[in-house]
C-alpha cells in the first residue's frame, strides 16, 4: 500500500524530496501500478526520475502561483551545452535542461486523500505543454488567454499530465489535510557525462 511506503517519510515538511525509495520501487516501476500509467504514455523505457510527497495540512497550508517545472535532478553535475543554471535542494543537484528533454516527460499525480474544489487541487493551463519554455512574465498572459481547469480526485486517483504544463494550486480553504505524491518519469537518455538520479 503506499500510504505504508510514505509513512516514514518526514512529515513537518510541505514537500518532501525523495531521493532514495526503496518502499516505493516496485510500485514505481514500469510494471508497477504507478510506473505503468506513466509507460502507457512515454513507452517501456519510461523510468522514474524525481518524487516528492507534498502534504498540505491546517497547519501547513500554502498556495502555489502559476509556473512551469522545469528542473530535472541528475546524479553529478557536469558543465554540458543548454544544461543550467544549477540547484541543490535536500542535497540532490538540480539542472534546467533543454525544453525537448522536458516535453518528453510526463508527472503523476497520486492523492492519498480526497481532492475537490475547496482542497487545493491542481490547477493547470490546457494546451500550456506546447509553448515551449516561458518567460516567467507572460505566463499569467497565457492563462488569461487560455483559461484553466481544475483536476479533482478521489482518494487513490491518478493524474497524469504533461512535465512542462502551466500549473498553480491555491491553500486549502478550509484548512485540511491533502497529501500528493508527485513523481516525475521520462524516457529519454541524458547526454554524455549526465546521468538520472533515479530513486
Amino acid at each position: 500500500m503506499i500510504e505504508q511506503a510514505v509513512a516514514d517519510l518526514p512529515g513537518n515538511v510541505p514537500g518532501v524530496r525523495i531521493g532514495f525509495a526503496p518502499a516505493l520501487r516496485a510500485m514505481l516501476a514500469v510494471d508497477g501500478p504507478i510506473g505503468g500509467v506513466a509507460a502507457s504514455a512515454l513507452g517501456p523505457d519510461t523510468r522514474a526520475v524525481r518524487a516528492v510527497l507534498f502534504d498540505k495540512t491546517a497547519a501547513r497550508n500554502w498556495a502555489l502561483g502559476w509556473h512551469q517545472d522545469r528542473t530535472i535532478v541528475v546524479q553529478h553535475r557536469a558543465d554540458v551545452a543548454g544544461f543550467g543554471p544549477w540547484t541543490v535542494k535536500a542535497g540532490l543537484i538540480q539542472v534546467e535542461p533543454p525544453f525537448a528533454i522536458l516535453e518528453r516527460m510526463v508527472t503523476i499525480r497520486v492523492h492519498l486523500d480526497p481532492v475537490d474544489a475547496t482542497n487545493a487541487p491542481l490547477r493547470i493551463v490546457p494546451g500550456s505543454h506546447r509553448l515551449d519554455r516561458l518567460p516567467e512574465a507572460i505566463i499569467s498572459h497565457v492563462v488569461d488567454a487560455r483559461g484553466e481547469r481544475l483536476c479533482l480526485a478521489n482518494r487513490r486517483e491518478v493524474w497524469l499530465y504533461a512535465t512542462p504544463i502551466v500549473h498553480s494550486s491555491r491553500a486549502a480553504d478550509p484548512p485540511r489535510h491533502r497529501r500528493v505524491l508527485q513523481v516525475n518519469y521520462a524516457a529519454v537518455d541524458l547526454p554524455p557525462r549526465l546521468c538520472w538520479r533515479g530513486l
